[in-house]
């Protein structure tokens, strides 16, 4: 009775004050719109195989650039500052570079999820409660909600080319693509992982199974740990 269900949540619940923290925090099983625009409202769901269709041919064409470019042998580290010292990166690198990349990814992904997703907005402030919402208080109200399981391609790509920017411009060209493939390719093993922990079924026993009770405990029991 906090909010209205048939109107878009997004612009409601800045309005809860300090209920927010405690109604957000009690799930429930049924989809959320958050947006008045159909279009907009559209662009913020997607089903949890888009995500694979539309990231993995980048995923494997970048690997495959970054691989044929390092065989070339003209990457070297540290040359922006020295070339008597520079050291060359070789093709077999990539292997080790993609991993690096993927191994940031979780880093980045679990310190995001613990210090930004979830905060706890102060009550006077509309903005953060809504932003907050935005985010991932909406995946907490209704876990259950599959069209909101994933992160969808239109917002990920702004994410993401961020990313590949501020990479491409701290590392050597290639290099920098090598890590940001690796972790693209974390995010998308990620989604598709995160997905499953909610509709799969692992047999009991097996470490997916330890998984999924891991985080049904982080949503129905302990909502402020188990971020990783």
């Amino acid at each position: 009775d906090l909010v209205d269900w048939r109107k878009p949540l997004l612009w409601q619940v800045g309005h809860l004050g300090e209920k927010y923290d405690e109604w957000v925090h009690q799930p429930v099983d049924r989809p959320i719109r958050l947006f008045h625009s159909d279009f907009v409202e559209a662009l913020s769901k997607t089903a949890w195989y888009v995500v694979f269709l539309v990231w993995t041919p980048v995923v494997l064409y970048l690997s495959w650039a970054s691989y044929t470019s390092l065989a070339r042998g003209d990457t070297r580290l540290f040359s922006s500052f020295t070339t008597e010292y520079s050291i060359p990166v070789h093709k077999y690198c990539f292997p080790f570079v993609f991993l690096l990349g993927m191994f940031l990814w979780s880093l980045i992904e679990y310190l995001i999820h613990r210090f930004v997703f979830h905060m706890k907005p102060p009550a006077s402030n509309y903005y953060l409660i809504t932003l907050h919402f935005l985010l991932h208080g909406q995946h907490h109200k209704s876990p259950f909600d599959s069209s909101r399981l994933v992160f969808p391609p239109v917002p990920a790509a702004l994410v993401i080319g961020f990313f590949y920017g501020l990479l491409r411009a701290l590392l050597p060209e290639m290099l920098g693509q090598s890590v940001f493939v690796g972790g693209l390719c974390g995010y998308v093993v990620y989604d598709m992982m995160h997905y499953y922990l909610h509709y799969g079924s692992p047999r009991k026993g097996t470490y997916l199974y330890g998984l999924k009770a891991y985080h049904v405990k982080h949503h129905f029991e302990h909502q402020k740990a188990g971020e990783g």
